[in-house]
């Protein structure tokens, strides 16, 4: 596996150029990491070792009138987030790694990627960097339903709790004792 680096890092979130997707990461400052998450999901957040942010949404004139765009539903008060929280369900760890690649493909849908298998091995690195970034211990948390822990994400995802003002999106939260990430991809049919 690649080092961690701001290079590899940035080389890592480049995997999601060709989508509408947010990637990120901020210092973690509350013991409730969803607290933090309402950081991240703030456009002009960031990152907090300096590194590359991946915001598709940076410059557009609808963060002008909520800086938070696209983002609905925000754990921004801690007596919320218990509901906010409602909308994820944890996933191990070598399910989130399959579910930043599939969080990459066009179509947010690895079946539907007609080079996927020329290009796998290269996502799989990527993905492994970014997770590099959270050690042993950290917890990722899915958006997409309450079987979420056992998802082949290789495979089609058919649903989704959706955060966002578009009808379907999908994103991941990394969290570990230092740090908190995110990365969400939005389909704004």
């Amino acid at each position: 596996m690649a080092e961690l680096t701001d290079w590899s890092w940035s080389e890592a979130i480049d995997m999601y150029a060709r989508r509408y997707t947010i990637a990120k990461v901020t210092s973690r400052e509350h013991e409730d990491w969803a607290l933090d998450v309402n950081t991240l999901m703030h456009g002009d957040t960031p990152d907090n070792r300096g590194w590359r942010v991946k915001d598709s949404l940076t410059g557009d004139l609808e963060r002008l009138d909520d800086p938070y765009y696209p983002f609905a539903l925000r754990p921004d008060d801690p007596a919320t987030t218990g509901s906010w929280k409602s909308h994820l369900d944890e996933i191990p760890r070598s399910s989130a790694k399959r579910f930043l690649v599939a969080l990459s493909t066009l179509w947010l849908n690895v079946e539907e990627e007609e080079d996927f298998e020329e290009r796998r091995a290269d996502l799989e690195v990527k993905a492994e960097v970014i997770l590099s970034r959270f050690p042993e211990g950290s917890r990722f948390f899915a958006n997409t339903g309450p079987h979420s822990e056992s998802l082949d994400y290789y495979k089609r995802i058919s649903g989704c709790d959706t955060i966002s003002v578009h009808v379907w999106d999908l994103g991941l939260f990394l969290v570990s004792e230092t740090e908190v990430g995110m990365v969400w991809s939005f389909h704004a049919w």
